[in-house]
């Protein structure tokens, strides 16, 4: 069985122990450089402490780093170069520099190297996969209240996540970027859209907000046979499409349409936290890439940074 540390005794790094323990995964170590936090998490999933990183190699195989985000690469680096597979809260880095640093390391020690994506690991989008075909728009959108915790800007905290939706779905990569922004709640962007354009000529439009309204976790995707919805909250998917259509002659013309929805069964359950954790061991023991890769990552942060320039730039 993996050994498994988590460097990271905030909310996440909490969330992270709390699926392993009950996973009944080897969660050996927790680091977090405050003691009274990191120990009481490490008290209550059975885990040995350390505040320091020097101490992850004797206790861990692989390590979840659920740190800072500005810190990602200065605590994934020297895991990977001490011989671990790491898992890596989203976003990978602050600064594409740093998110390629990991990527290189990571392939020089032939280590794995996950994004921690969660989205990608909701069973609807996971049944979303086998739906796609000729896709032509894609809609996504998140919302939900202002939290004072949060110090990124709402881009990185919370739009990143759909951009690497949209990435994945698309299928290609983006040649089109612009987007507007609203400072409201802070001095950074607390409401963004973007609209993007991809090389296969898909376009997607993905909102971002944390200004008030009502949790939304919603994609809607309209392709050349149906169009289909996607709630993450409620993890479902709809599908649409247009069965029979009507047209009567001039004078009494009238039209008529019938339409099908169909609610696919989910070939997969569960909380999206534990599949992510059970993709990452299962990519840990077997060798192989995971879903996210660090790659992967990188061209959400990419996309994120260039969403949020051309959003400041417009930004009131």
């Amino acid at each position: 069985m993996t050994r498994v540390a988590v460097v990271g005794a905030g909310i996440m790094g909490a969330n992270h122990a709390r699926v392993l323990h009950r996973s009944r995964s080897d969660l050996t170590l927790i680091v977090d450089p405050d003691e009274r936090r990191g120990r009481a998490l490490a008290d209550s999933v059975g885990a040995a402490y350390s505040s320091s990183l020097d101490a992850v190699p004797e206790h861990a195989d692989a390590a979840i780093v659920a740190g800072p985000s500005e810190l990602h690469a200065e605590i994934g680096i020297p895991l990977l170069e001490a011989g671990l597979d790491v898992l890596i809260e989203k976003p990978i880095a602050m600064n594409v520099a740093d998110a390629d640093d990991l990527i290189k390391t990571a392939s020089a020690r032939d280590r794995i190297l996950m994004v921690g994506h969660i989205e990608r690991f909701n069973p609807a989008v996971l049944q979303l996969d086998g739906l796609i075909q000729d896709p032509l728009h894609i809609e996504l959108t998140r919302m939900g209240p202002f939290s004072p915790r949060v110090s990124a800007d709402v881009v990185l905290d919370l739009m990143i996540h759909d951009l690497e939706l949209a990435l994945a779905i698309s299928g290609s990569e983006v040649v089109r970027v612009e987007g507007i922004g609203l400072k409201e709640r802070t001095e950074s962007l607390d409401l963004a859209t973007a609209l993007l354009q991809f090389r296969n000529g898909v376009t997607a439009t993905v909102t971002a907000s944390r200004i008030g309204q009502p949790k939304i976790r919603r994609i809607e995707l309209t392709q050349r046979a149906n169009f289909l919805t996607v709630d993450l909250i409620r993890q479902d998917v709809e599908i649409r499409r247009v069965d029979h259509n009507e047209f009567l002659s001039e004078g009494g013309a009238r039209y008529r349409q019938t339409g099908i929805v169909e609610i696919p069964f989910l070939d997969h359950q569960g909380e999206p936290l534990a599949l992510e954790l059970a993709e990452f061991l299962g990519c840990v023991a077997e060798r192989r890439q995971p879903r996210v890769t660090g790659l992967q990552g990188r061209r959400a942060l990419e996309l994120a940074l260039a969403v949020r320039e051309s959003a400041q730039a417009r930004s009131r």
